[in-house]
Parts: structure tokens; sequence; C-alpha cells
């Protein structure tokens, strides 16, 4: 692997990291486990949280930003709020659209650690496309540091990336290095009336057109209408302003220009869509948990009885389909990963009901046996004690 331990500690931040590598020291001898926590806006994801919590929040402060180079690294308990603002005064951004989840309490370790992304991931990547590099520090209380600055700078595993959706069961994510891009000088809203199968079908047709496509949803606003009626499709446009006013002009649809979008909430509801609070989210009732389906963008309307199953919310060009089950109703999520995997994707159990957190099925897919052995080594590896977050992916792990 590429990595080194680092000379002698220097600068600002060394008070903060030191106590977190003697907590890790002290854990690792007498094997207490430790769970690792940023802003906690991310809790419910994963198995429940186990162990001593090792607060990282006062690891905190962007290290160094070259916005000519397109590279910003900054320590994992920075606000990832604070580290946005400070990209945007530069016209900058972090195209990949991090979910928050809370006010200002989101990390940008717990944004890498999580490794889940906004509306615009269908069409920029994700959270591990833009990690150059990382320093953490792994169960022996030992600091590394992995990648760079640069794209092209790593020999064997890329590790850094490798953290991106670990949830912190590898080790302490102490600092990263990520590559940013600047913002599109243009964005637009259009809105279609149709059914979701016509929308996958608009969405598939477009994907294969020289079009300026950044995000996508697919909603049905009243539950009554039945799933024949159609819903709404919100496409955002972003990139040159010729562009997005050419492809206005072509896709046809409902433009909402700013002032338009502003009092109808939908500018507004592209970041209410990436931290969950649109009114679809926020009616979820009481003893129902929210599940995320993953399939090829390709793949068809789900074989789902709509009565039983209800509409999905849609997002990433069909690639991302968000469904809500009663958390009593074992059978429908079986038949839900079922019809997942069937589709070539897979089902993961996103927010279970609160009341019963323990009580619930596994939160991920079980690992195929090869998957399952690499976890195995990759964890025994670098936290060799089971220390960090144990069982927050899988059992055992």
């Amino acid at each position: 692997m590429a990595a080194r331990r680092l000379p002698a500690y220097h600068g600002p931040m060394e008070t903060a990291l030191r106590t977190i590598v003697d907590r890790v020291r002290a854990a690792a001898a007498d094997a207490t486990p430790l769970y690792l926590r940023g802003g906690g806006t991310k809790d419910f994801y994963g198995e429940p949280p186990r162990g001593t919590v090792l607060d990282l929040c006062p690891l905190a402060g962007i290290l160094d930003y070259e916005p000519s180079e397109l590279v910003v690294t900054a320590r994992a308990g920075t606000p990832l709020a604070e580290l946005q603002a400070v990209l945007a005064e530069r016209g900058q951004c972090l195209p990949f659209d991090p979910p928050h989840f809370g006010r200002g309490r989101a990390t940008v370790g717990g944004m890498v650690a999580a490794g889940l992304s906004g509306p615009a991931r269908a069409s920029v990547g994700a959270v591990r496309d833009y990690v150059l590099g990382s320093h953490m520090v792994n169960g022996r209380g030992e600091l590394l540091q992995f990648g760079g600055q640069v794209m092209k700078n790593v020999a064997g595993y890329d590790v850094s990336r490798l953290l991106a959706g670990s949830l912190g069961v590898l080790g302490v994510i102490a600092q990263v290095s990520l590559k940013v891009l600047p913002a599109a000088p243009a964005e637009a809203t259009l809105r279609f009336s149709c059914t979701q199968a016509e929308a996958l079908e608009r969405l598939n047709a477009w994907g294969g057109q020289p079009l300026p496509l950044n995000a996508s949803r697919w909603l049905q606003q009243d539950p009554d209408a039945g799933p024949d009626a159609p819903g709404d499709l919100y496409l955002r446009l972003r990139g040159a302003v010729a562009a997005v006013q050419a492809a206005c002009a072509s896709m046809g649809g409902a433009r909402l220009d700013a002032d338009e979008a502003g009092r109808a909430g939908v500018a507004a509801d592209w970041d209410a869509c990436r931290d969950q609070r649109l009114s679809w989210f926020d009616a979820r009732p009481a003893g129902f948990e929210l599940w995320r389906v993953s399939v090829p963008q390709t793949a068809p309307v789900l074989p789902l009885e709509p009565a039983r199953f209800g509409l999905p919310l849609i997002e990433w060009h069909g690639a991302q389909r968000w469904y809500q089950l009663p958390a009593s109703d074992d059978e429908a999520a079986l038949l839900l990963r079922a019809a997942a995997q069937r589709a070539g994707g897979h089902a993961t159990l996103f927010i279970a009901d609160g009341r019963h957190p323990y009580a619930a099925p596994a939160r991920f897919d079980a690992l195929t046996p090869a998957l399952g052995s690499i976890h195995r080594r990759l964890k025994a590896s670098f936290d060799p004690l089971g220390i960090f977050n144990p069982g927050r992916l899988y059992p055992g792990l």
C-alpha cells in the first residue's frame, strides 16, 4: 500500500490529534470499542453504533486551498458548510452535492466516511472520485498518509478512496485532500408531467444525447391518484450558458426561472432533496422505514405492487429509488431486495424504525464470500483488534 508514517507532529492541530492518537492507543491496549463520530448527522446510517464515542469535531480547519489547482485539504472535523462557503467565495464547489442531514453539523470526515452523494451523483461522480489523499490513524495508533494532492500519485491500493463509504471501520480519518471544480455558470430547472415508466424512458433517451444533465427526480405528489397517474419529473441542467439555453429550447417542459423557482420552492428543493427534507420524506408514517434501491439507470419500473410498496421517489436518472415500508413487514423487505437484485442492483435499509433499531433487518445486502474475505482482510490489516465502529458495516467487521 502507498502509505508512510508521518514525521513528528507539527502545527496548530496537534493537541487535538495527539488526544485522538492517545485515545486510540489506550483503546487498543484494553480492547475497548470506539465509536468514531463527527457531527452525528449520519448516526442513523449503517448498523447501530457501538462503543465509547471518540469525538472528531475538535480536529477541524482548512489546511490548504489552491483554487488555481482545484485542490483543498481539510481536517476531518471541519464543518462541511464552512468548507463549501470557502469554495463558493472562489466560484468553486464540491460537485457531487454531499448531503448534510443537519444544520451546520455535518463534517468533512463524515462526508467521506459515509460516502453519500446528492442529486448530481449520476452525472458528476461520487465522493470517492474526488478524494485525492488522506491522513488516518489506524488501530495501532499510527498516523499514516495515503495519496496526495494530485490524481496520479498512487502505487498499490488507493486507500484514500477506499475510506469513502467505510463508515469508520478501518480507522480515524484525520484529514483529506479533495478535488474541487468551478461552479457551473448557468443552471435551469425543467418540469415535466409523466408517469414513472415515461420518466425512466425519457431519462434514458436524454442520457444518450449531449445535454448538460446534472440531476433529476420523479415523484407522484398525490398518493391517492393511483399508479397510472402522472407525477412530476424535475430535471436540473448545469453547464455553459449556451448549452443550458439550447437544452431548454429543445427538451420542452416548463422552465422555472429564478423568480418562479423561488416562489415554487423548486430551487431550494434540490437542497431539500439532497438532505431529505422534501415533503415525500417528511410524510413517512410512524413505524415505516426508508429503503434505498440502487439499480442501473436503464432498469425499468420494478415489479412491486403499489398498494403494498407505494410509489418511489426516483433520483440519479433512474439509478436511485426510495421506498417506504412498514418496519413490521419483513416479507416486503425481502421482496424489495429480491426485485433490486433481479434488476442488477441492491437495496439498503437507509433509515430504520427508530423505536426498534436493533430488531430491524440487516442494513446492507449480504456480501458474497469473495467480497467478505476482502473486507475481513482489510479490517485485520488496519484495525487488527477490531476497536473501530465494530459491526457498523457488517457483523464481525
